[in-house]
């Protein structure tokens, strides 16, 4: 199962480095149909210095487009454009960036998300800061279909100290506060824990956070670098529409990795999971026009007592992740 590379593209050359020379980072694509919004999200790359990073798109798309966009990069991108019409689950595409990937460290880029200026400078002084780290998290700007921002993608981490897989998982459990582009992680520890579960279509990124916790130390970074765009046609938006499996997809990763945490924990990481999900699943069916729902979450969250309120709250980021979409829904830019 070869990859195909559209002429101008050639596997292994960077721009402003040697074909031989190792990236220190690779950039894993998944990418279909991507017209729409792809020059943006390569023009966020090629503002950066790119001498020493290895982009790899996998291209699921049935038609040229996308990949007609890509070429126009070829000269300005250290690109390979694996094209994949057979692997059309991101996950699935993402699982093969990553084994194909030269760098010891990787980050995923969406085809509708940004690279901010600085992100390259970042990663740098990030992998020198704190080498022992598995992974590295950071706060994300969130976008319109525009490009403006509405938001800042939080997660409820102390900056810059090493964190155990146990801190992690008591806050990471309750609501995936994890934006995909934001993150570096050993490429190892990804092939360690087996990658993302593809029969995960809505939380494989849940999941496979949660699985890289245990693989090694974690450190947060305050610092936005990248920018996660909501809009209408994205997973987050679509993918919540069909409510059952939306509340199956978010249970299958709280019940895997809760065994993880000791009793103690799991006596109020549990109520608040269930509360947080109650609330996910309600929030969806009101996007839908039932707005009944939005009352029995209300009364799972009052449930958990004004400790369990104050805990949920943190982890969950509600506020933050309900105001952005009624802002772009308000600006006409969703």
């Amino acid at each position: 199962m070869g990859p195909d590379h559209p002429a101008g593209l050639r596997a292994g050359t960077r721009a402003g480095g040697c074909a031989d020379e190792k990236p220190f980072l690779s950039v894993v694509m998944p990418v279909h149909e991507g017209a729409a919004w792809i020059e943006a999200t390569l023009d966020s790359l090629a503002v950066e210095p790119t001498g020493n990073l290895e982009i790899i798109v996998v291209d699921s798309s049935p038609t040229s487009t996308t990949a007609a966009i890509i070429e126009r990069f070829a000269h300005r991108l250290p690109l390979r454009l694996l094209q994949r019409t057979d692997l059309a689950p991101w996950q699935t595409k993402t699982n093969l960036g990553v084994e194909s990937a030269a760098a010891d460290h990787v980050c995923i880029l969406h085809q509708d998300d940004l690279w901010l200026p600085g992100r390259v400078e970042a990663a740098h002084r990030w992998l020198a800061t704190s080498p022992e780290a598995g992974l590295h998290l950071a706060p994300t700007a969130i976008i319109d279909r525009n490009g403006r921002r509405i938001g800042r993608w939080n997660c409820p981490l102390p900056a810059d100290e090493v964190l155990g897989a146990q801190f992690l998982l008591e806050r990471l459990l309750v609501q995936n506060f994890v934006s995909v582009p934001a993150p570096i992680f050993r490429r190892t520890a990804w092939l360690e824990c087996g990658g993302m579960d593809e029969k995960l279509w809505y939380t494989a990124d849940w999941d496979i956070w949660a699985k890289l916790a245990s693989t090694g130390p974690v450190v947060y970074h305050d610092e936005i670098t990248t920018a996660f765009r909501v809009h209408g046609g994205s997973l987050t938006v679509t993918g919540s529409r069909d409510v059952s499996e939306f509340r199956s997809q978010m249970q299958i990763v709280m019940e895997r990795h809760l065994s993880r945490l000791p009793a103690s924990s799991r006596r109020w990481v549990e109520p608040a999971a269930l509360a947080s999900i109650s609330v996910n699943v309600s929030l969806a069916a009101a996007s839908g026009g039932n707005f009944k729902a939005l009352v029995r979450a209300a009364c799972t969250v009052l449930s958990l007592g004004p400790i369990g309120m104050r805990r949920y709250l943190r982890d969950s980021r509600l506020w933050e992740r309900v105001i952005c979409r009624l802002r772009a829904k308000l600006t006409g830019a969703f």
